[in-house]
């Protein structure tokens, strides 16, 4: 058994994703980077698996309830992951093959049914190609699918090896 409890392993994926998207704005608005159509869908992922994370610690469940919890948060965060992973490959395409520039979010949103906007930017475009930032060799969505990962296997651990509150 681990010593910690339910509540405080979704605590600890809570302050993950208020860390991760702390880091972006800060780059966002420290550093001047501009996110892409798709940066844009990885936050609303973070955001996501972040309040379900917040309201799995304050609820701290038992019985199914921390599963209907873990499950949530594996959602949010596989599909994060999945967003995270189509950039990462979007960024390692040779540069003939990368696609066309495309719209900006905000015309897309007044110009298209959100179900379309979704399905453009999930094509990506040159955009999303591009890397301005990177550490250790790795960039942003890169490392955002490292955290996705990580968050995605916390979803899955914290039912299965927290221990009961007492």
């Amino acid at each position: 058994m681990t010593p910690f409890t339910l509540r405080q392993l979704y605590i600890l994926g809570f302050l993950g994703c208020t860390g991760g998207m702390a880091f972006v704005l800060y780059l966002e608005r420290f550093q001047g980077l501009e996110p892409c159509p798709m940066c844009v869908l990885q936050r609303v992922a973070m955001v996501a698996a972040g309040l379900v994370f917040l309201a799995g610690a304050l609820h701290a469940p038992g019985g199914a309830g921390r599963w209907a919890y873990g499950a949530l948060a594996l959602l949010a965060s596989g599909a994060g992951a999945g967003i995270a992973a189509r950039h990462v490959w979007l960024q390692n395409l040779p540069p003939d093959q990368v696609p066309a520039c495309g719209p900006t979010l905000e015309y897309l949103m007044d110009m298209l049914p959100f179900t379309e906007v979704v399905t453009t930017i999930l094509r990506g475009d040159g955009n999303c190609a591009l890397i301005d930032w990177t550490f250790l060799g790795v960039s942003l969505p890169g490392w955002a699918l490292v955290a996705f990962t990580g968050l995605a296997a916390l979803a899955i651990a914290a039912p299965l090896v927290a221990r009961k509150e007492a």
